[in-house]
This record gives C-alpha cells, sequence and structure tokens, in this order.
C-alpha cells in the first residue's frame, strides 16, 4: 500500500444517495484476479449506456474531473454487499479519498485496509462542498490525515474521525498484513522465550 499523509485534488461530486457495491462494481467482475485493474469496470453500468457508450451526463465521464483522487457523495455510500472488489475499483480508478455523510459499516472497513480514505461530515458540509464543485469545478480539497482535516482555501475547513489502528496503517502505508510482518522480530522473540 502506497503512504497516505495529505492530498491535494479536486473533488468528483457524485450526487446521488445509497450507491451499492453492485453499482460500484457489478457482480460479474468478481471472478477476475486482484491483479487486474478493477478501476475500469468502476461504475462501468451507470456509467455506459445500452451499447455500451459511455453516458457524456455521467459525471466519472465528464473531463473537468479527470484528474480527481476525492470522490464526493450521499448518504449510505457502499451499502449493499460485503465485497471488497468495489473498494479495489475505487482505488484502482485512482481515488483515495471518498467524503460522504454515512457509508455501509462493510464498505467501511475494507476501504481502510484497501488504502482507501472513507472520511464521514454531516450533511451540511457535505452540502457545503457540492455547493462549492458546483460553483467551481476546479476547487481544490486537501486532505490532511495527520491533522484529520480538511481544507479548502479559506472557504471551508473540518475535521473527521479515524481510529488510531487505522490512521497508523495509512499513514505507514501498510496493510494488516504488513503491520504483522513490521512486528515479526518481536514475534519470533516471543516464541523463541516460550521454547526455552
Amino acid at each position: 500500500m502506497e503512504k497516505f499523509q495529505t492530498l491535494h485534488s479536486v473533488m468528483l461530486p457524485l450526487d446521488m444517495a445509497n450507491i451499492d457495491t453492485d453499482q460500484i462494481l457489478p457482480a460479474r467482475f468478481l471472478q477476475k484476479p486482484r491483479a487486474n485493474d478493477f478501476g475500469a469496470y468502476l461504475f462501468t453500468d451507470v456509467r455506459h449506456d445500452g451499447k455500451g457508450q459511455r453516458r457524456p451526463e455521467f459525471v466519472l465521464n465528464q473531463p473537468q474531473f479527470a484528474k480527481a483522487r476525492i470522490m464526493l457523495a450521499r448518504d449510505n455510500f457502499g451499502c449493499g454487499s460485503s465485497r471488497e472488489h468495489a473498494v479495489w475499483a475505487i482505488f484502482d480508478g485512482q481515488f483515495r479519498v471518498v467524503i460522504a455523510p454515512s457509508f455501509g459499516d462493510i464498505f467501511f472497513n475494507n476501504a481502510l485496509k484497501n488504502g482507501l480514505l472513507p472520511i464521514r461530515l454531516n450533511p451540511a458540509q457535505i452540502q457545503q462542498l457540492f455547493e462549492l464543485v458546483q460553483h467551481d469545478p476546479q476547487t481544490v480539497c486537501q486532505i490532511d490525515l495527520v491533522q484529520q482535516m480538511i481544507l479548502i482555501g479559506t472557504v471551508f475547513s473540518a475535521t473527521f474521525e479515524i481510529n488510531a489502528f487505522s490512521k497508523h496503517c495509512l499513514l505507514e502505508g501498510l496493510d494488516e498484513l504488513g503491520y504483522t510482518l513490521k512486528l515479526l522480530p518481536q514475534i519470533e522473540a516471543f516464541e523463541k522465550s516460550r521454547s526455552l
């Protein structure tokens, strides 16, 4: 996993509530190996029409948001099934942060385990962010994980919560296996002391 400390990016305004994991990544792609680029399938059924052509009105297809690494959404993002692949699709689609008022619990935990930072803000703050992007799609948002702050110049600031373990892993670029492997010398010393 790559380390996450600060991020400066425009925001992709996905103005929808109750986005489920099947919308994020349809079930037919679940058999593909993790090494595959799941970003290619991100929102594929919403992003394309019945003939496979991109829908120009869908925000992910709009060129002004092509470099966005922050996704902005409404309530209950990532609800539905427990598929970890939905997180992989967002991450492989170059997003590192999803900001929403609420998340599906399993999605939220899967995100943290896979290097994607889910941030909960209250609905009024979310609405303010949508309005800022609507006014200027090139509005740059700063995410500071160390300070647990979101900043947009002098017009917006907010703090967010994250548990200490997940914060440590994101800052260090560690998944759970990587965290355990860093403790290998202590684990081996403990095992050796038990065998004496």
